[in-house]
């Protein structure tokens, strides 16, 4: 009838699997041939609808005693499929969840193992380079996630005598205290570690600036999700395995070591999430899913790795912590951390390309210095290229006060002959700069038409330009490049660069550096909003041009509610804009 029936609704086709559901829960003794009977009986059923709870424990039965059965592909695979395709597997839907994780396991002990595994997960997402459903990674990164805490969650609470995991992050070793051992079970109905970041995953799509304590880049996503799990932090809640393996001095120096099915379970999944990270279109919301637990596993390293060589701002920026008091795996990867079993060398790249990405540079060379300059210095000392670069920036920029350090640093970049050059070449730069700012010279300059990036830097390295107040470069062909230079002329007040290809990541540097610039017309080039936002931090600008710029709307409908706040305030900020906009 539920098959036959022309009327489309639900509970048309849910009705039968509810009914089967109950008598099963009423015969328990049936043989692996019952089983198999009853699953091909309902496959059409199934095709449309995703099975009640106690129809998910009957699955999970027969993926588990049966693994091989020929069910667990021709009817499981379109279940599971429309599953993660259409259902949210988080810990409202545990039985769902529990069920996906049983049948991926049972795909694992095929003959060909991860192989067939590695062909599913290329099933989900399709032959194309941009995924068709939203929600497949989400649901499978929830999956391995639950299934990798139940392992160890099983390993702790296993010990004799061992606190929970709960009273781990509370501190508490009083054995009194302790709530007696339940026993567990792997991937049982565990707590979601990302199913407040699955649920939201669709929405975090609008740009927002993030400012991390220890380093500031621009990350494009957007944070409620992060603040949900901030707030939830305080309440009864299991609490996050990272945070019970970092932060307990009794489970911070042990070894860990589980059963032969946990660790099998264990590799299993994170075979799927090293999968998932080979896809360049899941990439940014993997490590956006991935960045509050950073979880300090060595076959997770290849996942890292993927997300350090990644370009794209809002992958590698998720290396960073998550918030305050918060280890990423850009700590955890650091030289002395837990996670550190290469001397260093991802967390080289790490740095490098943050580097490459972070607009507010001075702040980035000051959060390693005050954090991770031993680590940096270690490096540098065995020929590490980028880190020799980060010392000289530091030596650069000023970032060191202490004399002492200074000179640390110097003997540092003496031992190497890679730092021994970029030290001489910084000593270079610093006698020409020491030229390029004695007070002479004009105090207004005009650039003819059409000059280059090339030809501001032979003018500049010319003289003296102490006194250069003025400089207009408008109707030429500089680009974001020349910025290098600009930031060496410490008067600088008024820079015009009328339709010249000036762009975002110029004025990220002259946000930096040029604190007594007043007047900056950017009529007609490249800026985005990403730059304007650079340039929130110039306090000394009283007057910005932007017109037939590539400003949103929305940005500037902001802008009017900021220069009327600030005109109350007694500033003098205006900000023009075009009509089209």
């Amino acid at each position: 009838m539920a098959l036959t029936s022309p009327l489309q609704d639900e509970s048309i086709h849910q009705a039968p699997l509810e009914i089967v559901s109950k008598l099963l829960s009423e015969n328990a003794n049936l043989t692996p041939q019952e089983h198999e009977n009853i699953i091909v009986a309902l496959a059409p059923l199934l095709e449309n609808n995703h099975p009640p709870p106690d129809l998910c424990e009957f699955f999970c039965k027969h993926c588990r005693e049966r693994p091989r059965s020929m069910v667990v592909i021709e009817v499981f695979t379109p279940v599971v499929q429309r599953i993660l395709k259409h259902n949210m597997v988080s810990e409202k839907c545990p039985r769902l969840r529990l069920f996906t994780q049983e049948y991926i396991l049972a795909l694992n002990e095929l003959n060909a193992g991860m192989e067939v595994v590695k062909k599913f997960i290329h099933s989900m997402h399709g032959p194309t380079g941009q995924c068709p459903h939203p929600r497949v990674l989400p649901n499978l990164v929830a999956v391995c996630l639950a299934a990798i805490y139940s392992c160890y969650e099983e390993f702790i609470n296993s010990r004799d005598n061992s606190p929970s995991l709960k009273e781990i992050r509370n501190g508490c070793q009083q054995p009194c205290d302790r709530k007696p051992n339940l026993p567990l079970r792997l991937l049982h109905t565990s707590p979601d570690l990302v199913s407040q970041e699955a649920t939201l995953n669709e929405s975090r799509l609008k740009s927002v600036i993030v400012t991390s304590n220890e380093i500031h880049v621009e990350v494009e996503r957007n944070n409620t999700a992060n603040q949900k799990m901030t707030a939830n932090a305080g309440n009864d809640s299991e609490p996050n395995l990272i945070d019970c393996l970092m932060v307990s001095p009794t489970c911070s120096t042990m070894t860990i070591e589980l059963s032969a099915q946990a660790d099998r379970i264990l590799g299993c999944y994170v075979e799927i999430l090293k999968m998932l990270s080979d896809y360049d279109d899941w990439r940014p919301a993997l490590a956006s899913l991935l960045q509050p637990i950073p979880f300090p596993k060595e076959e997770l390293k290849y996942v890292i790795q993927r997300f350090a060589e990644d370009p794209r701002q809002e992958v590698h920026s998720c290396l960073l912590s998550v918030r305050a008091g918060k280890d990423g795996w850009f700590q955890l990867y650091s030289p002395g951390g837990v996670a550190c079993d290469d001397d260093g060398e991802l967390f080289a790249n790490m740095v490098h390309i943050l580097m490459g990405s972070c607009y507010k540079t001075k702040k980035f060379l000051l959060s390693l210095a005050e954090n991770k300059l031993g680590p940096c210095m270690l490096l540098a000392l065995r020929g590490n290229q980028t880190m020799v670069e980060i010392l000289c920036l530091m030596l650069e920029y000023n970032i060191i006060d202490n004399k002492d350090t200074q000179l640390q640093i110097i003997s540092t970049l003496e031992s190497t002959d890679v730092g021994k050059k970029m030290y001489e070449q910084l000593c270079d730069r610093q006698r020409e700069l020491k030229e390029l700012q004695r007070k002479g010279g004009p105090t207004r300059l005009t650039l003819p038409s059409k000059s280059t990036d090339a030809d501001l830097a032979r003018l500049l390295s010319s003289g003296s330009f102490g006194n250069l107040e003025n400089l207009s470069l408008a109707f030429t062909n500089v680009t974001s490049a020349c910025a290098e230079h600009l930031i060496k002329l410490p008067s600088l007040k008024q820079l015009n660069l009328w339709s010249t290809q000036f762009g975002d990541a110029g004025l990220r540097l002259l946000s930096e550096h040029l604190t007594m610039l007043k007047v900056l017309n950017l009529c007609e080039t490249p800026v985005t909003d990403a730059g304007l936002l650079a340039l929130s931090s110039m306090k000394s600008l009283c007057s910005l041009n932007m017109n037939s710029t590539k400003l949103s709307a929305d940005t500037y409908e902001d802008l009017k509610v900021r220069h009327v706040s600030k005109a109350q305030a007694g500033s003098v900020i205006v900000y023009v804009q075009t009509d089209s906009n």
